[in-house]
C-alpha cells in the first residue's frame, strides 16, 4: 500500500491533475471517480494504472475486481494519502492513469462541433457530453479553447472523451476537415433564430466562448449565423446550455425527416 508522497505514481497523479503542458508531456491525464473509470473500462481505452483507496465503497470494490480481471495494475493508497492528491471535494477513493489518445475521425462527417475559445472547462466538458449524447461524429477544438483533457473537463464530460473524436486542431486543418459542410455559427445577433435553420444536411456547428464570441477565424468559416430565441429577460445563455439547445434542435429536425 502506497503512504507516502514521493512515491512516482502519486507525483505523476499531482502533476496530470495540475497542467496541461504535464498531460502533453507525458502523453497522460487523469480520470477520477467511479463511473470514469468504468466508462474508461467498457471503452477499453488503454489505461497505465488506477490508484484505489483502502475503504470503497460497494460500487468501487466491484470495479476493482473488474479493473483487476482485465489485469489494470491497480494499487491501494491509504485513505488520506488518496484524499490529498484528490482533484474533487469528496473523493470516490479512485483515480485512474490513462493514456492520451484520440478516437479516429469517421471518414463521412454530417455533425460536427466546433468549440471556439470555450476556456472554461465545465461548460467544455459539459459541451461534449451533449455532443456525445446528440450523435455529434467529431469534436473540433481550435486554438484558444481550453485543454480537452483537464481534469475538470474530463468530469464534466461524464465519459464522452471515451466514445467520441475530440481533436485539437488548427483552423487551416478544421477548415479542411469541414469542407462539404454547411457551418453554422450560434451568434445572438444573427436574423435566423434556429427553429427556422437547417441541420438536417451535413453541418459544422461553431459555439463560441461566453466571454469573447466565436473568432475572426470562426465568423470567416461560417455559412450562415444562427440564433436561439429567448423570450425571457436573459441577455444569454451560458455556451453549454446553448450548444445543447442547438444539437438537439438538430436531432429533432432530423427525426422529423426519417418518419
Amino acid at each position: 500500500m502506497l503512504t507516502s508522497t514521493h512515491n512516482s505514481r502519486i507525483q505523476l497523479a499531482r502533476t496530470l491533475l495540475r497542467g496541461s503542458k504535464e498531460r502533453r508531456l507525458t502523453g497522460a491525464f487523469a480520470a477520477e471517480g467511479v463511473r470514469l473509470v468504468e466508462e474508461a473500462l467498457r471503452a477499453d481505452w488503454p489505461f497505465r494504472f488506477v490508484l484505489a483507496a483502502e475503504n470503497l465503497g460497494e460500487r468501487a470494490q466491484a470495479l476493482v475486481a473488474n479493473l483487476n480481471a482485465k489485469q489494470v495494475e491497480t494499487i491501494m493508497v491509504a485513505d488520506n494519502l488518496m484524499h490529498s492528491i484528490s482533484g474533487t471535494e469528496t473523493s470516490q477513493g479512485i483515480l485512474a492513469i490513462l493514456e492520451e489518445q484520440h478516437l479516429p475521425m469517421p471518414k463521412t462527417l454530417s455533425m460536427v462541433l466546433i468549440p471556439d475559445q470555450i476556456r472554461d472547462p465545465g461548460n467544455l466538458g459539459s459541451l461534449l457530453r451533449s455532443a456525445a449524447a446528440a450523435g455529434v461524429q467529431a469534436v473540433l477544438l481550435p486554438p484558444e479553447t481550453a485543454d480537452a483533457f483537464a481534469p475538470k473537463v474530463v468530469r464534466a464530460g461524464m465519459g464522452a472523451h471515451f466514445r467520441l473524436p475530440v481533436l485539437r486542431f488548427g483552423w487551416d486543418e478544421i477548415r479542411n476537415a469541414a469542407q462539404g459542410l454547411k457551418v453554422l455559427l450560434a451568434d445572438m445577433q444573427a436574423s435566423t433564430p434556429c427553429w427556422q435553420a437547417d441541420f438536417r444536411g451535413p453541418f459544422a456547428l461553431i459555439v463560441g466562448g461566453e466571454a469573447e464570441g466565436a473568432s475572426p477565424s470562426a465568423r470567416e468559416m461560417a455559412t450562415s449565423n444562427v440564433f436561439i430565441p429567448m423570450p425571457g429577460r436573459s441577455e444569454s445563455l451560458n455556451a453549454a446550455a446553448a450548444g445543447a439547445i442547438l444539437l438537439f434542435e438538430a436531432v429533432r429536425q432530423r427525426s422529423m425527416q426519417s418518419q
